[in-house]
């Protein structure tokens, strides 16, 4: 059998996933194609989130898919790999909101939710009827989420927050938040309502990358949440991390479809510009290039594969996630320059898909723990030695 390049699919990965996983893969892709792909560009240069595609996406069952109740899909961790690497491949921002609200916000009410607020938000966010974002990230803060200073203070059987983040995705169209803070008892959850009296959210304009992503700040001037609102299983700084190591895994699936769509533009030119009396695709410094695009694409496919076949297991560890997200968002980051370059002056134009991937990637790797941080994990594991 050839080996599928234009996919691609060098290794012939589509046998391994199950005729379930296949469907799910192939019905986003034609979402992807059909719906997102078509004004994704224009959304791009306007700075617009496409907030008509919300509704589809749940009815597709694209947000909290792995979760079995609910009125989730109940779908394999590799299924929903692959939905983030579809999502990816029509433009980061997309993917980011999905990311977000299946990892960062259905994901802590479900592990460490009360059955009311799973039962009032679950069902909710899966239907997209409600969105949600997460707040961690701090002005201050960045790498060091344990330098917090958003805390939140007892009064009166409720809890009143002070404080701010930055860099939310969803930030100003989110229902509810997920808000991290400092309590005299550690780090605590809270789930933060909109129109709650104290909390504010602000647009972050004036981006070179996600410009079709909402990105917010937020604000707590003596917000005054219920005890009710407090996510009652969450303790410590490890459920935030617990929540990033979700997000985290759908980034890695997610880098692979922005650096195919690069890859398949890049081909595509190399196969129909004429130079110097021939097509790219004659001369050995394009085919060089396009199969080292093709090499780092099948290696973080694999590397995605395995870590959602471990995760599905329940035997994936956090610093397996780490090693994925930092191969594989460096991949596409790269495959999207060298792409951009390949299609010459061309390439800088919108029209192009790869420009608009190089530059959201750039927010992707940073995001979610920069390549730094994630360097630094996988170190630390391999030597017990704690280099931050």
């Amino acid at each position: 059998m050839t080996p599928d390049t234009r996919t691609p699919d060098f290794l012939e990965l589509d046998g391994l996933l199950t005729d379930d996983e296949r469907h799910v893969r192939d019905a986003v892709g034609r979402f992807v194609d059909e719906r997102v792909l078509p004004i994704i560009a224009d959304c791009f240069e306007h700075e617009r989130f496409p907030t008509e595609l919300v509704s589809e996406m749940a009815a597709l069952g694209l947000f909290g898919p792995t979760f079995k109740d609910y009125g989730c899909a109940g779908l394999s961790n590799i299924a929903y790999g692959l939905i983030m690497q579809e999502l990816e491949r029509g433009d980061s921002g997309l993917r980011s909101f999905a990311s977000v609200q299946s990892g960062l916000v259905m994901y802590p009410i479900h592990r460490y939710g009360s059955a009311e607020q799973k039962e009032r938000w679950l069902p909710a966010l899966a239907r997209a009827e409600k969105v949600g974002c997460f707040g961690l990230t701090e002005p201050d803060g960045g790498s060091d989420p344990g330098t917090m200073k958003t805390h939140a203070r007892k009064s009166a059987g409720d809890w009143v927050l002070n404080g701010a983040k930055m860099w939310i995705t969803n930030g100003t169209v989110a229902d509810v938040a997920v808000v991290w803070a400092r309590t005299d008892d550690g780090v605590r959850g809270f789930l933060v309502e909109k129109g709650t009296p104290g909390y504010t959210a602000r647009d972050i304009h004036h981006k070179f990358s996600l410009r079709a992503s909402v990105t917010s700040e937020l604000f707590f001037d003596d917000c005054r949440v219920p005890e009710r609102n407090r996510l009652p299983e969450a303790a410590g700084l490890s459920a935030p991390l617990s929540c990033l190591t979700q997000a985290r895994y759908g980034i890695a699936w997610g880098a692979i479809g922005a650096a195919q769509a690069c890859y398949r533009e890049a081909l595509t030119f190399a196969e129909q510009r004429t130079l110097f009396g021939q097509t790219l695709i004659h001369k050995q410094i394009i085919q060089q290039r396009l199969a080292d695009m093709l090499r780092r694409i099948t290696t973080a496919q694999l590397l995605a594969w395995q870590l959602g076949r471990l995760k599905d297991q329940d035997r994936m560890h956090h610093t397996q996630v780490s090693l994925a997200k930092w191969n594989n968002v460096r991949m596409a980051l790269d495959v999207a320059r060298e792409a951009r370059d390949l299609l010459g002056a061309g390439g800088i134009s919108v029209e192009q898909v790869p420009v608009r991937h190089m530059l959201n990637l750039e927010s992707v790797i940073t995001y979610e723990g920069t390549e730094t941080i994630h360097q630094l994990i996988v170190g630390r594991q391999i030597t017990g030695v704690e280099a931050f």
